[in-house]
């Protein structure tokens, strides 16, 4: 084996065990790695080999390096489908993924004009407001908030909606979800959901607005999320028949 091989031998090796060790929970998301002098000392390479091995763990993102405190364990790797009628919850919980959420509001009002467009209501029409929060690896990530159509939304506003998704509600009430349009901008952070994120208002963020059809063509839903953009991003799977689209988690 030549100088050269070995050295790339022992980073990757490092790189291959402190993976695992993070992996298995070892290391829990947020968590500090001990120092570089530290671990380099503990696998017995110079700093420059251990550096080259913490690279390889950021390039996999299951690091994040900040100059001037330290490196840290990455939150877990989430991927949402973009292309998939699973709502955004029981897509990552089906991935294995603890995904929690709090309900911050439930109530029918009148729906704004943009709202009563997108539901094809008539002006003065009413529809059930759902607000939640989702939190990822412990942190919130995701402001939603659902306007219903009713009577749909009359069957289902006292679900629990910290356990049971949307989509899951209306298929026990019989409603058959046919497709649903999704268009995905970037934005920045407004006040309200600033407050609800824990994060400064004019963060960077995704915003997402689907409306979602019945088999009739009914507009049933019209979804408003806020996503954090330190917490996903999106991603693109391409190939020669088609193309496929999907949420992940950031480093």
């Amino acid at each position: 084996m030549t100088p050269d091989a070995g050295h790339e031998a022992r980073y990757r090796a490092i790189a291959a065990d402190l993976a695992a060790k993070i992996r298995s929970g070892h290391y829990a998301p947020g968590e500090a790695l001990p120092p570089q002098r530290e671990l380099s000392a503990s696998y017995g390479v110079t700093l420059m080999t251990l550096r080259q091995a913490l690279r390889e763990l950021s390039d996999e993102r299951l690091i994040v390096q900040q100059p001037g405190k330290g490196t840290f364990i990455a939150p877990p790797h989430l991927a949402y489908q973009l292309d998939s009628l699973r709502s955004l919850v029981d897509d990552l919980r089906k991935q294995g993924h603890d995904v929690r959420t709090a309900v911050a509001g439930r109530a029918v009002r009148r729906a704004p004009a943009q709202i009563a467009a997108e539901l094809r209501l008539r002006p003065g029409d009413t529809a059930l407001r759902l607000e939640r929060v989702r939190e990822f690896a412990g942190r919130p990530a995701v402001h939603q908030v659902s306007w219903v159509r009713r009577p749909v939304a009359d069957q289902i506003r006292d679900r629990d909606f910290t356990a049971v998704s949307l989509y899951t509600a209306l298929a026990d009430v019989g409603v058959t979800v046919a497709r649903a349009s999704e268009v995905v901008r970037p934005g920045l952070l407004d006040p309200a959901a600033a407050r609800h994120l824990n994060e400064p208002q004019g963060s960077p963020v995704l915003v997402s607005t689907r409306i979602t059809y019945t088999l009739d063509a009914t507009p049933v839903v019209s979804d408003h999320a806020t996503i954090l953009g330190s917490m996903m991003e999106v991603r693109t799977e391409r190939a020669a028949t088609g193309l496929s689209l999907t949420w992940g988690a950031t480093s």
